[in-house]
């Protein structure tokens, strides 16, 4: 994985992302004989989104990630000749299957399509019988959005989310079953949206077992524009799924995440993390997307989604640097650095706002910000750049955030070129992207000395 410019100081080094070119969903995630396989949308054209194939990249331990040739790419005149979209892969009694959307040239209609692949997954072999399932029910009162198949086993039978949505309605996640992948009965919708509280349409539905309870996470498109990433928690009966509660999921640039259990019985989470610069400024990059370090999931004892880094990736940690309240009392800290791991706690009960300023130039004129408002009781990632921001991103983001009676903050945040990844005490979560307009904000600050805890900042390697 050789960054298309060395001297791009906004390239993730840590991250996964494929040496050039596009990326956005991760797809077909699974841990096949004992290896990590991610498959992903990649155009193999340039930095910008069309002509989606599934590209690959394979790990021995979720931390350090090859690059592999193209896995599937649209065969012209087929069901699937304008992309390879969306999807998710299973084992089918040692037969490795990818279950994936394939569309037409002005995604239209999309379909769904079955690849199976060989011993190591590097050669992939499509469906002589594709599609496997082109009609969206009739009650849909929609032609268009049917795509992003999850698939699952129970009762020895396979079960499947489709996402989309109910003309008039809102977003919609759709439940098929199947006897051997091939064939598919429509049972009905697993779940309907509100379409104000969960967008008009859903994407990348994902619906799982965890714990004692069923969750969805929902990639949600809003009227105006908007999309965020939504996580329902709640029970499964008779084939429907009953939300109890429901929350953000991610309230930055991760979206359409991807979940599998792996070999240690773990749910583990994958996202795309989109760009926050325009097309032009990604073009001339070179790259566009970067997939998210993956997170084990978990819910606590009152059923709220939790989520943590890998412990994997702490195997890329190198000079590590602690601070007590006693080292932080002037705020700047003597550290600097684009590819960092900070495990901090504060004390929210001793200071109205506290948090961390990374990226920060010498001047302090440019920064972004982690910061948590006991007022309010909200995580926040501000930017500041310290000159003409142009065609970049700069809105602040957040979520709400309640601690428990006695809980302090717990943030962890993973900061690598242009992306941050922040989460509170695994259970809220904001993931940015900062461009810093000069090499040298690197810095870091300290916000409210007082209510430091404990504060531990290890450099990352480079996975390149």
């Amino acid at each position: 994985m050789t960054p298309s410019n060395p001297h791009d100081f906004h390239r993730p080094t840590y991250h996964f992302l494929p040496a050039a070119n596009w990326m956005n969903d991760p797809n077909g995630v699974i841990q096949w004989r004992g290896r990590y396989h991610l498959f992903f949308q990649y155009n193999p054209d340039g930095a910008y989104h069309a002509n989606m194939h599934w590209g690959h990249a394979v790990s021995d331990d979720l931390a350090h990630w090859e690059e592999m040739p193209i896995a599937i790419a649209p065969t012209p005149n087929s069901p699937d000749q304008a992309g390879i979209w969306s999807g998710c892969m299973v084992d089918d009694d040692g037969i490795p299957t990818a279950i994936y959307t394939g569309v037409n040239d002005d995604y239209s209609r999309q379909v769904q399509c079955l690849a199976f692949g060989n011993e190591d997954l590097s050669r992939w072999t499509k469906h002589s019988g594709n599609p496997v399932l082109s009609e969206i029910p009739a009650h849909c009162f929609q032609a268009r959005d049917f795509r992003d198949p999850f698939v699952w086993r129970a009762d020895d039978q396979w079960y499947m989310t489709l996402s989309g949505h109910i003309n008039g309605v809102g977003g919609a996640a759709l439940l098929y079953r199947s006897e051997d992948l091939r064939d598919w009965q429509y049972l009905h919708p697993l779940f309907v949206g509100d379409r104000v509280r969960h967008g008009y349409n859903f994407e990348c539905v994902n619906f799982f077992p965890l714990g004692q309870r069923w969750v969805m996470i929902i990639s949600s498109m809003f009227d105006g524009g908007g999309a965020a990433v939504l996580a329902l928690v709640g029970r499964y009966e008779n084939h429907r799924f009953f939300p109890e509660s429901e929350t953000v999921y991610d309230a930055g640039y991760g979206y359409a995440p991807l979940t599998i259990v792996d070999d240690q019985g773990r749910r583990l989470i994958w996202a795309w993390l989109r760009e926050g610069r325009s097309v032009d400024q990604q073009m001339a990059a070179g790259w566009s997307g970067v997939q998210a370090i993956p997170r084990a999931l978990s819910l606590d004892s009152r059923q709220r989604l939790v989520s943590h880094p890998v412990p994997e990736i702490k195997t890329l940690r190198g000079a590590h640097h602690h601070f007590s309240a006693s080292d932080v009392h002037e705020g700047a800290l003597p550290i600097s650095g684009l590819a960092l791991d900070i495990e901090a706690e504060f004390d929210a009960s001793l200071a109205e706002t506290c948090g961390i300023e990374l990226a920060r130039s010498p001047d302090g004129g440019e920064q972004v910000a982690i910061t948590y408002d006991a007022g309010t009781e909200a995580l926040r990632v501000t930017r500041q750049y310290g000159g003409e921001a142009g065609e970049i991103e700069g809105e602040a983001q957040g979520l709400a955030h309640r601690l428990d009676a006695g809980e302090t903050l717990q943030l962890r945040i993973l900061l690598d070129g242009s992306v941050i990844e922040a989460v509170a005490n695994g259970r809220a979560r904001v993931t940015s992207r900062f461009y810093p307009s000069e090499a040298t904000s690197q810095g870091l600050r300290v916000i409210s000395p007082e209510a430091v805890v404990s504060l531990d900042v290890w450099e990352m390697a480079s996975i390149g």
